[in-house]
């Protein structure tokens, strides 16, 4: 299984006559499924014109009335992706996935509280991935964005983050040893933004294909050390169950587990990040720092023996990034244990 999207989704375009949507919708073709996926563009003055066999219409609405698409990711330039996501949002489709970056923050303000008004008065909730995000990939099926498919395997660890650069050397790392992915989720990394990590860790934690999660920040806000209170609560609830013997599903239950890779934050603007540290400490060993060992670390977590032997090269990382590897075993949500 995957989260989010599979081989089945279907997919739009959303900017897809400019350079950028065409060069990456070409790259999500080539991709496994992706010739499939993806079955519209949406351009309001190029309607009725194709590109790549891609029919392109004129909103986002009559694409999904058209094609059945639940899906839609947009290259829109900053000016108007606020919009574009608006057009999305009101078309009732399940994930809109924003690539864009330098979208203006009050653009970004405005969308935000018209989906919670939209929600609020019964309106169908359309999940929204980034923007400033590589997207999102299940490996050997799907992939939507601008991520190399090339170094991702199918597998059953998953990968968030809010930086895409670490996210590709997270899921390098797992490849290289042998451990394939479930699914590889971007979340972006701008101030205003759709999923967070916590929203991301449940769908994985729901998940029962996948068995552990690593989990990569970024400097800017408080997601990380939110997501590590709301895990510290489902570890301590874990641990209730663990005393009646049996998890929620009727499995025997096993010893919460901790696994935490976090790199060191050396500026006092980051001071929020220390408490999500001290949290990841507070059942487990002690942490690793940075992030250049994440396979192994998972790996370890796991008792899973590599399948090669790979030997971290020196490497130039963002101080304040938050790195984190959560093993969530048999039955029990989000639990693992530190790898020293």
């Amino acid at each position: 299984m995957s989260i989010f999207i599979n081989k089945d989704t279907k997919v739009i375009t959303q900017g897809i006559t400019g350079k950028t949507g065409q060069f990456h919708t070409l790259g999500c073709q080539a991709y496994a499924n992706g010739k499939n996926a993806f079955v519209a563009g949406v351009n309001p003055k190029k309607a009725g014109e194709r590109f790549s066999d891609i029919p392109i219409y004129a909103s986002v609405k009559e694409a999904a009335g058209q094609t059945g698409a639940t899906v839609s990711v947009i290259y829109v330039p900053p000016a108007g992706a606020a919009a574009a996501i608006w057009e999305a949002v009101e078309a009732d489709l399940d994930l809109a996935i924003c690539i864009t970056e330098g979208i203006p923050v009050r653009d970004m303000l405005m969308v935000r509280n018209k989906m919670k008004a939209k929600e609020a008065a019964g309106g169908k909730k359309t999940l929204l991935l980034g923007p400033n995000c590589p997207g999102l990939i299940t490996p050997e099926e799907i992939k939507i964005g601008i991520m190399p498919g090339h170094i991702h395997r199918k597998g059953r660890i998953g990968v968030v983050s809010r930086s895409g650069t670490l996210t590709y050397e997270a899921v390098a790392q797992l490849t290289e040893i042998g451990l394939g992915q479930s699914s590889a989720v971007g979340i972006g990394g701008d101030p205003i933004n759709g999923l967070k990590h916590i929203d991301v860790m449940r769908a994985f934690n729901d998940d029962p294909d996948t068995d552990a999660v690593i989990m990569i920040g970024e400097i800017g806000g408080p997601d990380e050390a939110e997501a590590a209170h709301v895990v510290q609560g489902q570890h301590e609830e874990a641990h209730r169950r663990l005393h009646r013997g049996r998890d929620r599903a009727g499995r025997q239950a096993h010893g919460p587990r901790w696994c935490a890779d976090l790199g060191r934050c050396r500026h006092g603007r980051c001071q929020a990040r220390h408490h999500g540290r001290v949290r990841f400490h507070h059942h487990a060993q002690p942490v690793r720092d940075g992030p250049l060992a994440q396979g192994f670390a998972v790996s370890q977590s796991l008792g899973v023996k590599p399948t090669r032997s790979w030997q971290p090269q020196q490497a130039a990382f963002a101080a304040c990034v938050r790195c984190a590897a959560v093993h969530r075993g048999q039955g029990l949500t989000l639990r693992a244990q530190a790898v020293a």
